[in-house]
């Protein structure tokens, strides 16, 4: 909280992910969309923090008996653990975002409203 001080300073939880270093580069022009590796911008320390914490849920969600049905789950089928790692810790920080910018407590089965 302290790095990223007001997250209303930024528009959207891809905007701070993207602060941290947790999104794809892009080259892209004309409509055609090219990403590459993540980018690794920004704080350094607390982008640190987010992937080795997201390393310590896939540690501990294999284990988990409702673990095969997940999100994770399915993205460590299709890509190695690394990447599902990042990719963990990028979503983590949009929730960060989302969570500091409404100023809200953490509720685990949250599901928005359609408004």
């Amino acid at each position: 909280m302290a790095s990223i001080g007001d997250a209303k300073s930024f528009e959207s939880g891809r905007q701070l992910a993207a602060w941290l270093g947790l999104v794809p580069k892009q080259h892209s022009s004309g409509g055609k969309q090219l990403l590459l590796g993540i980018s690794k911008h920004g704080d350094t320390y607390l982008r640190t923090l987010l992937i080795h914490g997201a390393r310590a849920v896939i540690r501990v969600a294999e284990r988990k008996a409702g673990y095969a049905q997940t999100w994770l789950a399915q993205l460590i089928g299709r890509r190695n653990k690394n990447i599902a790692a990042v990719a963990l810790a990028n979503k983590n920080a949009r929730i960060s975002w989302a969570l500091l910018a409404q100023e809200r407590d953490y509720q685990p089965g949250y599901e928005p409203s359609a408004a």
